[in-house]
């Protein structure tokens, strides 16, 4: 068997330069919150508090709930009832400026994840940011700055990242039981919300528990209908991320942390149904390049959402993982790993491999590490050290909807270089009084 000589460290956080970058930012953290121990409790508040907001908040009730935000109150009634103590908001500005934060959970729409992250973090504030990081690719580098420039503890809401069985796969994977794998396909059955719609929705008297400017924060204006809001503004550009940014932050998990992906040299989107500049395609495959990484072959990565699926081999066509609605296919030069969406399930062909060693540090839980980071404590594990630059290759395939042809990518400078066009959408043009 191939042993594994990587360091635990090295691969909890993806790099040493992460480590030594959060070893700083647990100093100030105690610094700037005057903990004596790491038992007392954190004054939580919540950001989008109804739906996912409210199972976030549950998760935290170990702490002081002590702040509610939603711009719904009927939405977010449910949550309100539950900590009756915590003072109510609907701007989210008036809820930081007012009150006594340590940690915050942030679960709006996705166009609002970088507004009311980075008005936390530059008040000292740690965040739990669900997935994806941001709307945009440009934010995802801007929150992932803040991060370090304010010393705060952080965390993307990809709670699979967490898992054991996700340490697992990539220990199976790095002992090279299949070999040199130079190919991955990622599939989901979202949208399992309406998409491939060509015009706006017709205005609708605004209820009185909203209110639309602030629901509308930094997107462009646009008159009130209710099919925008609560669930289905995932499948509007303005809004949402379609189903890349739903499931991608979950499914390419372990293709990007097991394989070190970085950055692709290219992404393309091969076929789509539906498209338009109002929302996502009903479907669509979209093509990634990765270049050879240290010791690891250049890969390209598929993604397949709407009811797309890779072409299986044979070897694993009669595994039930193939009818899973969401999953991951490696293949390898020795054999192949199938795979569910967050890694909790997977099949290695061939089947009798030896156990590798363990490498990598389990986790305590994904809101139990948040908390513990915000206390002082080693980082969470999808920190946006790890999640910002993994949520910029995710939304880079949405860049590849919006355009034609193979996009050629410079990471490091955040541009396409054979495409200008394709340019203009990756930083986003916020109203006036939400600019990041």
């Amino acid at each position: 068997m191939k042993k594994t000589t990587f360091s635990r460290r090295l691969f909890f956080m993806g790099s040493i330069g992460t480590l030594a970058g959060c070893a700083t930012q647990r100093r100030k953290s105690l610094t700037q919150l005057g903990y004596k121990s790491p038992n007392e409790k954190l004054n939580v508040a919540g950001i989008g508090v109804g739906g996912k907001g409210a199972s976030d908040l549950k998760r935290c009730e170990s702490e002081n709930i002590v702040a509610l935000c939603d711009v719904d109150w009927r939405r977010g009634a449910e949550t309100f009832q539950c900590y009756p103590k915590a003072n109510k908001y609907k701007n989210l500005l008036e809820m930081l400026d007012k009150e006594n934060i340590d940690a915050c959970t942030i679960s709006t729409a996705d166009h609002m994840h970088a507004f009311a992250a980075m008005r936390c973090m530059e008040r000292g504030i740690h965040v739990y940011v669900q997935k994806p990081l941001t709307h945009s690719i440009w934010e995802s580098r801007q929150l992932t700055f803040a991060a370090r420039k304010y010393n705060v503890a952080t965390q993307m809401g990809n709670q699979g990242h967490s898992s054991s069985k996700l340490r697992e796969f990539c220990e199976v994977l790095w002992a090279g039981i299949i070999g040199d794998v130079r190919e991955v396909h990622c599939w989901t059955d979202r949208p399992i919300w309406p998409q491939g719609i060509t015009k706006p929705l017709p205005e609708e008297d605004v209820p009185d528990h909203i209110d639309w400017d602030l629901w509308l924060g930094p997107a462009p204006w646009r008159p009130f209908n209710s099919n925008y809001t609560p669930f289905k503004w995932r499948g509007w550009w303005d809004f949402g991320t379609g189903a890349l940014g739903d499931m991608g932050c979950h499914i390419m998990d372990a293709p990007y942390w097991a394989l070190r992906l970085g950055d692709p040299i290219s992404v393309e989107c091969l076929t789509q149904d539906g498209k338009n500049d109002q929302t996502y395609p009903n479907k669509s495959i979209i093509r990634y390049k990765f270049p050879k990484r240290g010791s690891m072959p250049a890969v390209t990565l598929y993604w397949y959402d709407g009811g797309y699926k890779p072409q299986f081999p044979k070897v694993v066509q009669n595994d039930p993982l193939v009818n899973f609605h969401s999953g991951n296919l490696f293949i390898g030069e020795k054999g192949c790993i199938i795979s569910k969406e967050y890694a909790d399930d997977f099949q290695v062909f061939p089947k009798d491999y030896e156990k590798p060693d363990a490498v990598i540090p389990r986790s305590m839980g994904h809101y139990k590490d948040w908390i513990q980071a915000c206390k002082g404590g080693i980082p969470a594990c999808s920190n946006f050290d790890y999640s910002g630059p993994y949520t910029e290759i995710v939304l880079l395939g949405n860049l590849a909807l919006r355009t034609e042809g193979e996009l050629l990518w410079d990471g490091p400078n955040m541009r396409v270089t054979n495409n200008w066009e394709a340019n203009r959408h990756i930083k986003p043009k916020p109203r006036k009084g939400w600019e990041l």
